[in-house]
């Protein structure tokens, strides 16, 4: 059965080290991370460890943007921005300005699955499990929708892409292109319970996912290229 629990932390400091920080968090919960668990972490805890904040005050919004994005699409209402960064299409190159201790942007780490991957090594170790998996999580918008879901910023541990090419539906009919993203899947799921105010849930734990653990991923395997995608006449 899966199952998936907001944990409620303390108030994670610029600059603290991430692990010792979830590992206490961890055990003040009770909680000792099992085999085939997952972890999803806000990922701006991580941001925050790896002082990834720029100050208001000698940077404008704007320009930052401009150079944090990987492509730049259009201006937007609300003072956002269209951008594309880290292979996703979100607000502002996912510059974030709420729940910072002081005057600050907050930027996405500087390579998110890079990040997932050493904490899911020193987690693997302190736990002493073989197979775990972490998330790096963020909220963002679906067009045509009001309102804010999860998805996965990285992830590391488990196989992401999730493919049924080949398997038969209900009817025999054999399946050409489905795939279900997993990890956007269960990072959806997990952010929801965490909360997007003062709840001080950072962390969501999964258990029972129907994943492929793994020691090893490929990065790129759940993103697609600008060209190739479905939506791609709208922004080109």
């Amino acid at each position: 059965m899966l199952t998936i629990e907001g944990l409620k932390t303390r108030i994670f400091k610029t600059g603290e080290s991430l692990a010792p920080f979830i590992v206490d968090s961890l055990r003040a919960s009770q909680i000792e991370l099992r085999n085939r668990d997952i972890l999803c972490i806000t990922s701006k805890i991580v941001s925050l460890s790896e002082n990834r904040l720029v100050a208001k005050s000698e940077n404008d919004k704007k320009s930052l943007v401009k150079k944090e994005a990987d492509v730049y699409l259009a201006d937007g209402p609300y003072g956002v921005s269209l951008t594309i960064k880290h292979g996703l299409m979100i607000p502002s190159a996912g510059i974030d300005e709420s729940n910072a201790d002081g005057d600050f942007f907050i930027l996405y780490p500087k390579d998110p699955f890079q990040s997932a991957a050493q904490i899911w090594r020193e987690l693997k170790a302190h736990f002493r499990v073989e197979q775990l998996g972490v998330i790096l999580t963020d909220s963002h918008t679906t067009p045509l929708r009001r309102g804010v879901t999860g998805i996965a910023l990285s992830y590391w541990g488990f196989r992401g892409v999730k493919s049924f090419v080949g398997q038969p539906d209900l009817f025999g009919r054999q399946l050409k292109f489905t795939a279900v993203h997993a990890a956007d899947a269960l990072a959806t799921s997990a952010v929801f319970e965490m909360g997007e105010a003062n709840e001080s849930k950072c962390l969501a734990l999964v258990r029972g996912a129907d994943v492929g653990f793994c020691d090893d991923i490929d990065p790129k395997e759940g993103q697609i290229a600008p060209a190739d995608d479905l939506y791609y006449s709208l922004y080109k």
